[in-house]
């Protein structure tokens, strides 16, 4: 297998990894009595996710991309992302899932990092890992066309939890 493909196919698996905690988080969220908010926006996004990673593992087979400069900045940003990632379900273990549902018990998580940078989630970890992605494996296609869709999807999700969340701020 192809390094490109093979640290794609890494970086996938720790995402699964992260997905079973969100499917873990989300069911007892909906047993505790949650309520989820963009569930069309949700599956699209979703969708959109697998779909660029699938067009950039694509990309980069047809093109046989090898890792170079670019890819070693596409890695970093991963890693970064990564990272960020991992903070950022840490900071908020339970309630942290990859689709939107609000806890009849939300607490507003007020750390460091969510009082300085307005949903880290995406800005630190979706946005930089998808240009990664895209960077290792040379994915123009992809991040031409699959990334702003992606973004204006995003941006929904965006609006959509702050309209979700707009009366917890207010208490």
């Amino acid at each position: 297998m192809n390094t490109v493909l093979l640290i794609l196919t890494l970086f996938f698996v720790l995402r699964l990894f992260t997905l079973f905690i969100s499917i873990s988080n989300e069911s007892r969220l909906k047993k505790e009595g949650a309520i989820e908010f963009g569930k069309a926006n949700s599956a699209i996004l979703t969708l959109l996710h697998i779909i660029f990673y699938a067009t950039s593992a694509y990309e980069a087979w047809l093109d046989k991309v090898q890792l170079d400069k670019i890819g070693y900045i596409g890695i970093a940003l991963f890693i970064f992302a990564y990272i960020m990632l991992l903070f950022v379900i840490y900071q908020l273990r339970h309630v942290w899932t990859v689709k939107l549902y609000i806890a009849k018990k939300h607490d507003i998580n007020r750390s460091f990092l969510f009082r300085y940078v307005k949903h880290p989630n995406y800005f630190l970890n979706i946005i930089p890992e998808l240009i990664g992605v895209g960077m290792l494996c040379h994915s123009w296609v992809a991040m031409l066309i699959i990334l702003p869709l992606y973004l204006i999807s995003l941006f929904v999700r965006i609006k959509q939890e702050e309209k979700a969340m707009k009366h917890l701020f207010e208490a």
